[in-house]
C-alpha cells in the first residue's frame, strides 16, 4: 500500500535537500520528540539557528516528517512501498536511505505511542436477558404486555461495569433489523477502504 502525500506535504518536506542527509536525522529526532511530547516551539527555534533556516521552515518540515513517520507506521508500510511512496518528493537516492532508516528504526516506537494515544472504548464480556410478560393486571383481565431486559456487561480498563437495558419486543426487532444492516454495509467496498485508512 503506497502512503499518498498532499501537495502541502510535498511542499513542507520539500526544503530537505538543501539541509542533507545529516540534517534529517536531527529533524527526524525532533519529529520523535513531537510524537513523544507534543509542540516545543524551543527545540524548532535552535534547530533553526543551528541549521540557518526560517524556524517556520523547520517547524512545517517536522510537522511533514512526523506526518510521514505517523502514517506509514499506521499502515505498516513495508520498505518497497515506503521508498515507492516518497518516490514522488524528488529526493535524492542518499536522502531517500535516510528517510527509510529513520522510519525502519522508529515504527515500532510510533506504533506503541499511537496506541497509548487511541481512546479505549468499553469491550463486550457477557449478557443476561430475560423475558417479562404481563398477562393480567387488577384493571385488564387479558393483555399481553411483554418486556425484555437486558443485562449488559463490559470491560474498561480491567474494570467491569453493567448496563440494564428494558424494551419491547418489537423495538428490540427493529434495532437487530438496523445492526443487521450496519454489518451488512460494513461489507462493501467503500466502507472497508475507510476503516483500513483509519486503522
Amino acid at each position: 500500500m503506497l502512503l499518498v502525500l498532499s501537495e502541502e506535504q510535498k511542499a513542507h518536506l520539500g526544503f530537505l535537500p538543501r539541509v542533507g542527509g545529516a540534517a534529517v536525522g536531527e529533524l527526524g529526532r525532533l519529529a520523535m520528540e513531537l510524537l513523544r511530547r507534543g509542540a516545543a516551539p524551543r527545540v524548532c527555534e535552535a534547530a533553526a539557528r543551528k541549521l540557518d533556516i526560517d524556524v517556520d521552515t523547520v517547524q512545517h518540515g517536522v510537522e511533514g516528517l512526523s506526518y510521514l513517520l505517523t502514517e506509514s507506521s499506521k499502515l505498516m508500510i513495508s520498505e518497497t512501498d515506503f521508498q515507492e511512496s516518497i518516490q514522488v518528493l524528488g529526493f535524492s537516492d542518499e536522502l531517500n536511505q535516510s528517510l527509510l532508516q529513520l522510519y525502519l528504526d522508529n515504527r515500532k516506537e510510533i506504533r506503541s505511542i499511537l496506541s497509548e494515544l487511541a481512546p479505549k472504548f468499553p469491550s463486550y464480556h457477557s449478557l443476561e436477558w430475560r423475558l417479562d410478560v404481563q398477562l393480567a393486571s387488577r384493571s385488564l383481565r387479558q393483555q399481553i404486555k411483554p418486556a425484555v431486559t437486558l443485562k449488559l456487561h463490559l470491560n474498561q480498563n480491567e474494570d467491569q461495569t453493567a448496563q440494564v437495558l428494558q424494551t419491547d419486543p418489537s423495538t428490540l426487532l427493529h434495532l437487530i433489523q438496523q445492526l443487521e444492516q450496519a454489518l451488512g454495509e460494513m461489507k462493501t467496498n467503500h466502507c472497508r477502504r475507510i476503516v483500513r485508512n483509519m486503522k
